[in-house]
């Protein structure tokens, strides 16, 4: 992440994205398929790692490290592109409005006060090691004595699925084939990002 100033002199939060090129792999169809949709290749990978049907599929135009599909949206027409095109970040402008969705950091095993947001137990009147407890999860009433579904417990965080709505593309250098988009993404240094039109 870095920051950038724009011409009113105001300062924004900015994330730089590797953005491509990709290239256009195969189109889906409704008649085909049963689906519109557009399918791209991302990055290098050796042939060797690349299974036989795959490779078959590619028909020689890769091997490439991530496949994606992307139903037509306002930047790519499905009719617009043909297998063999290549979308670079100059597919996006200054001032876009973007979609962006990625697999979040996994963070392990986690208790209720970082996974949910608890408060914990109190800190005084006698009570001994409670700080960062669940309290009751059930008992009599509406529960009958048993636990209910989707009771909020400690337990695997991170590692979702994570789409971020509305980010506005501050800076597009093509050269390079970088977005600068405004705020923060799902996912580490390296994770693989889609980024969509709205």
């Amino acid at each position: 992440m870095t920051e950038l100033f724009d011409a009113d002199g105001r300062v924004w939060p900015a994330t730089i994205v590797s953005a491509g090129p990709v290239t256009v792999t195969d189109i889906r169809t409704s008649e085909r398929d049963g689906y519109s949709a557009v399918q791209v290749g991302y990055g290098t990978q050796k042939e060797s790692r690349i299974s036989k049907p795959q490779l078959g599929h590619l028909k020689g135009a890769g091997p490439f490290r991530v496949l994606r599909e992307f139903a037509g949206d306002k930047k790519i027409v499905i009719e617009d592109v043909k297998v063999g095109d290549v979308i670079a970040a100059d597919t996006f402008k200054e001032g876009d409005s973007v979609v962006v969705s990625a697999t979040s950091k996994g963070k392990g095993f986690q208790g209720v006060v970082k996974r949910h947001g608890f408060h914990g137990g109190s800190r005084s009147h006698g009570q001994k090691h409670s700080e960062r407890e669940p309290g009751s999860i059930g008992g009599g009433g509406r529960s009958g004595g048993r636990v209910v579904k989707g009771m909020r417990m400690a337990g695997r965080m991170g590692g979702d699925r994570i789409t971020v709505k509305n980010l506005k593309v501050l800076r597009v250098d093509a050269e390079n084939n970088l977005l600068y988009l405004s705020g923060a993404i799902p996912g580490r240094r390296g994770t693989v990002v889609e980024v969509k039109g709205k």
